[in-house]
């Protein structure tokens, strides 16, 4: 895989859907001391690592490589495969979490605050392969190293308020039906981006289409977000 890639986007430039991450930066001038951006450099390179080869094929002398450090300052900084691994895992989904504060959602009508929550996810998803593929290493692994984040809960609990929030409004303003899980609202969305995009292959071979040509993966898009609001509706 060309390491210089970049992210995949919903236009028509674009053919089709990979996992594609951007190059990590250089981890620092050679004459340069900087902790943080060797740390953020080590971060980047084994996002990179295990997006691409799981956590056990994951190397901790490519990760290095990639970083541009040697062994004894990543182990200096993160100290060991678990910790490193760990540290990804936390800011795989502190990256989309925070994204989602940006929509400013609770200012929108309920029909487009779900709308745009669904058009967002869906480009998420798009734009950060690394995402789908940390999530479901970890699933193999039985969320193994999920369990040792801590404030993961709380980490989640804002975007959860904030659909029940949208919802409760829509039900008072007469657009949605009560008695919507916002859970279930989330992993509905989630769902509909995540099985479509890890299972392209399968289905483009059962089903002869090109789903991850670049008008299929617009159009699947505006049918998460259609579906999502149809079912809300009263």
């Amino acid at each position: 895989m060309s390491k210089t890639t970049a992210a995949v986007k919903i236009d028509g430039m674009t053919q089709d859907y990979a996992l594609r991450l951007p190059e990590e930066p250089l981890a620092r001038d050679k004459n340069i001391r900087d902790p943080e951006r060797t740390a953020a450099a080590i971060l980047a390179a084994a996002m990179r690592e295990f997006a691409e080869n799981g956590y056990g094929g994951a190397r901790i002398n490519e990760i290095a490589a990639r970083a541009d450090v040697n062994k004894r300052m990543l182990y200096h900084y993160y100290g060991g495969k678990d910790a490193l691994y760990l540290a990804v895992l936390e800011a795989t989904y502190v990256g989309i979490r925070s994204a989602e504060v940006d929509l400013h959602l609770t200012d929108r009508d309920p029909v487009e605050a779900i709308r745009e929550l669904a058009r967002f996810t869906w480009q998420y998803f798009l734009d950060h392969p690394e995402f789908l593929s940390i999530v479901s290493t970890e699933n193999l692994l039985k969320a193994k190293f999920l369990k040792e984040c801590k404030g993961i809960t709380e980490k989640h609990s804002p975007l959860i308020s904030i659909i029940a929030e949208i919802l409760e409004r829509g039900h008072r303003q007469s657009q949605f039906r009560a008695g919507a899980d916002p859970v279930h609202v989330y992993l509905s969305i989630a769902a509909l981006g995540y099985y479509y995009l890890s299972n392209h292959h399968t289905t483009s071979i059962i089903f002869s289409r090109e789903f991850v040509k670049s008008e299929e993966l617009k159009r699947w898009g505006e049918h998460i977000a259609d579906m999502i609001v149809s079912y809300l509706r009263v």
